[in-house]
């Protein structure tokens, strides 16, 4: 029962863990064998031939191939945790701002909704991104939703930057492609043809530095992340994982999903030079030996957007789940401290949970 318990614990929640008997109890190296695209759909980069794919026909991190030996997770799990007093001791939550007043606002604006959760509004066209309206398996949510879910109508296009559990509810997708009726779905390849089950309609799946067909006065993109995806033993990289860059004629907003590191964040701020805001994922990143691989700590989420040149960073993926090692307040500390020294370049908004954030 403690192995069964412990997998499953791995499954859902520092979103890196056992995923592939074969793969990882063997730890082989992933070998590019092919590449793949959606080819209904517009790559936005001339010389991108399309998602690399290994041996095993899984997707892979163009830059770090990169697959956990069966060993590491072990290593995590009961090597102890240096910080696990100061964890203990850490009395911090993030402050919830419960109003939905923004809901009926005109104004081009961002909305954190806990954790990877983010309400868009941007030319009077709404978007959720990866909306998680409750629980998830195994871990603790610590803080609320910050109004009632049932209000989340009206919305234009739902995003899911990948298929782990804090970023893909089936409950909360179901529940809103029934209140959303001609919400359009866009994702991953092979990550809509499951939600595409759950929602009993059409799903766009894109690769990376393609573009989601949409209304003509936004346009919408899939670009890398470096990370991996999946959602039962068996099933790691068959589904792709990413971001989202989101612009409009006078807007440009980046979505970095979850993401390790890489020189994909310089990229994108090339190709999109007049990001207004980079919304860039800075927690669970504890210990760093085993999560940098997939996730950012404050330092390395900093220098992501530096290299972007984006003019205003919100920083994520903290305070709502307790999901690895470092106290539940480090994030905020440590981006808070980076501010006071200088360390980054342009604005840093730290949000509220349900706190508006206007676009200007």
């Amino acid at each position: 029962m403690k192995r069964r318990k412990f997998l499953k614990l791995s499954l859902t929640t520092a979103g890196m863990i056992l995923s592939n008997k074969t793969v990882f109890a063997k730890g082989r190296e992933q070998i590019l064998t092919s590449r793949i695209s959606n080819p209904a759909l517009k790559t936005i980069l001339a010389d991108w031939q399309g998602n690399p794919l290994d041996q095993d026909g899984r997707f892979m991190n163009h830059e770090f191939p990169f697959i956990h030996k069966f060993g590491t997770v072990w290593k995590w799990k009961f090597q102890g945790n240096p910080q696990k007093q100061e964890k203990k001791n850490d009395t911090w939550k993030l402050e919830v701002i419960k109003n939905d007043d923004f809901l009926q606002s005109k104004e081009d604006l961002i909305v954190w909704l806990g954790h990877a959760s983010f309400y868009l509004q941007i030319d009077g066209i709404k978007i959720l991104i990866d909306p998680i309206l409750g629980k998830i398996p195994v871990v603790k949510r610590l803080t609320e939703f910050p109004f009632p879910p049932e209000k989340l109508t009206n919305i234009d296009y739902i995003l899911v930057s990948h298929a782990h559990y804090d970023h893909c509810s089936k409950d909360s997708i179901k529940q809103l492609a029934k209140q959303n009726p001609k919400a359009q779905f866009l994702t991953g390849l092979n990550l809509n043809k499951l939600l595409e089950k759950w929602t009993q309609r059409s799903v766009q799946g894109a690769g990376w530095f393609q573009q989601f067909e949409t209304d003509k006065n936004i346009q919408i993109c899939f670009i890398p992340s470096r990370h991996w995806s999946n959602r039962s033993v068996g099933d790691a990289n068959k589904t792709l994982w990413g971001g989202f860059v989101i612009k409009t004629q006078n807007k440009t907003v980046f979505f970095g999903g979850d993401s390790g590191f890489g020189s994909h964040f310089k990229q994108v701020g090339e190709i999109f030079p007049d990001i207004d805001v980079a919304m860039i994922g800075a927690g669970s990143y504890s210990p760093r030996w085993f999560m940098e691989h997939n996730h950012q700590d404050p330092q390395n989420a900093v220098r992501a957007f530096n290299e972007m040149k984006a003019k205003v960073m919100i920083p994520f993926h903290y305070g709502t789940f307790d999901q690895t090692d470092e106290p539940i307040s480090e994030s905020e500390k440590e981006l808070l401290k980076l501010q006071k020294d200088g360390k980054i370049a342009q604005r840093l908004a730290m949000l509220k949970i349900g706190e508006v954030f206007k676009i200007v």
